[in-house]
C-alpha cells in the first residue's frame, strides 16, 4: 500500500462529509504493499473518533472496481469479517478523488500476525473456507486478473532480467501450469470468488482471535484451491534470512488444512492437484514480484518486495515429495477442530 497519488486534505475532508463520517482530522499515508494509494483517515463525530481506510486505485478502473467493493459488502453481510465499503447518500460505494477511483472502508481492529502459530493458521483456514461458501451466491463475475493469462503475458517481459537458472525455472514452470490447466481434474475444481492475496499482512488478529480479512483488490473468480495454496505458501513456510527461507512448515500447514476442511472438505480433484496449485501460487507471486522489482513505478513510499523469496518457495515446492503434501491432508479426516 504505497502512496502514488497525493490527496489534498480538503478533498479528503469533502469526501468524508459526503459519506457522513464526520469531520476529518487526520490523513496519513500507509507504507507497504505495491498496488494502490492508501491512507488512514480519522473522522470525529461528536466525542467519537473513528478510523477508516481510504484507497485510491492506481491500476484498476471504474469498470472493474464494483466487483471488489460489492464482493466485500456481500461477504460482510454474510458474516465474514471484512471491511465494509462506505456509501454516500445515493448508496454509491465507488467514489472519485484526484480524477481516480476511490473507496473508503471501515478499519479493522487488531494487528497482523507476522509470526503465526498453529492457532492463527487454524483461524485463517476455517475463515477462508467460510468465505468461499458465503461467496457461492455472489452474482457478479470477474476473472482473477493475475491468473494464468497474466502469467503468460508477463513472463516474456521479465525473462530478459533473469539469469539462466531463473530463466529456465520460469519457462519450465509456466509450461507445466499451462499443462495443468488442460487436465480434467483441474476443470473439476470448485470455483467462486477468491481473495487471491491472503498473506499474513492482510489478516488482522486481536490476540489469537481473527478480526478480519482485508485488501480484496486482487480478488476474482478462480479455483478455491488456488486461494488456499496462496495462504499455505505464506502462512506455512519459513520466513528467515538463512537457507531455510521458503521451506515448508508441516505442522502449520496441517493445522490450516484441517481447519479449512472442518468447514469445507476438499474434493478428490482438489486433493490430487494441491501440489500443482502450491507451485502455481509460488509462481504467481514470484512473477509479480519480478515485474515490480525490475519494472517499478514511481511512488513516494514504494518499497517493492524482493522476488527471491518466492523463487525459493517455488523451488521448495518442486522438491517437495507428493506424499508429504498428501500427509498434510490426513489429519482432517480425524476431525481436528478449527
Amino acid at each position: 500500500m504505497a502512496v502514488y497519488t497525493e490527496v489534498p486534505f480538503g478533498e479528503a475532508a469533502a469526501l468524508a462529509e459526503r459519506l457522513d463520517l464526520g469531520v476529518l482530522t487526520q490523513l496519513r499515508g500507509i507504507q507497504g504493499g505495491i498496488e494502490n494509494t492508501n491512507y488512514f483517515i480519522t473522522c470525529v463525530r461528536g466525542d467519537l473518533a473513528r478510523e477508516y481506510v481510504l484507497t485510491i486505485f492506481e491500476r484498476l478502473d471504474f469498470s472493474q472496481l464494483p466487483f471488489y467493493l460489492h464482493l466485500m459488502r456481500h461477504l460482510a453481510q454474510g458474516g465474514i469479517p471484512v471491511p465494509a465499503p462506505r456509501a454516500d447518500a445515493q448508496g454509491e460505494i465507488l467514489h472519485r478523488l484526484q480524477g481516480k477511483p476511490a473507496a473508503v472502508v471501515d478499519k479493522l481492529s487488531g494487528r497482523s500476525e507476522l509470526s503465526p502459530g498453529l492457532v492463527h493458521c487454524q483461524a485463517v483456514g476455517a475463515c477462508l473456507a467460510r468465505m468461499h461458501l458465503v461467496g457461492r451466491d455472489f452474482h457478479m463475475q470477474q476473472p482473477n486478473l493475475r491468473g494464468l493469462p497474466w502469467w503468460n503475458e508477463t513472463t516474456p517481459v521479465v525473462l530478459p532480467y533473469l539469469d539462466t537458472p531463473q530463466h529456465d525455472l520460469l519457462v519450465a514452470e509456466l509450461a507445466y501450469q499451462n499443462h495443468v490447466a488442460t487436465l480434467p481434474a483441474y476443470r473439476a475444481l470448485q470455483r467462486g470468488p477468491i481473495h487471491a492475496d491472503l498473506f499474513r499482512d492482510n489478516v488482522m488478529f486481536e490476540g489469537d482471535t481473527l478480526t478480519g480479512f482485508f485488501d480484496f483488490y486482487f480478488a476474482g473468480c478462480d479455483t478455491w484451491l488456488f486461494d488456499l495454496a496462496v495462504c499455505l505458501n505464506d502462512w506455512c513456510v519459513q520466513h528467515t534470512n538463512d537457507g531455510r527461507d521458503g521451506q515448508h512448515d508441516a505442522p502449520r500447514a496441517a493445522a490450516m488444512l484441517a481447519a479449512y476442511q472442518s468447514v469445507r472438505p476438499l474434493t478428490a480433484a482438489e486433493r490430487e492437484l494441491l501440489p500443482a496449485m502450491l507451485r502455481a501460487g509460488a509462481l504467481r507471486f514470484w512473477l509479480s514480484r519480478l515485474w515490480d522489482w525490475h519494472l517499478p513505478r514511481d511512488a513516494s513510499l514504494l518499497q517493492p518486495h524482493d522476488p527471491s523469496h518466492f523463487e525459493r518457495v517455488l523451488r521448495a515446492r518442486l522438491a517437495q515429495p507428493v506424499g508429504e503434501v498428501a500427509a498434510m491432508l490426513e489429519p482432517a479426516r480425524t476431525g481436528v477442530p478449527a
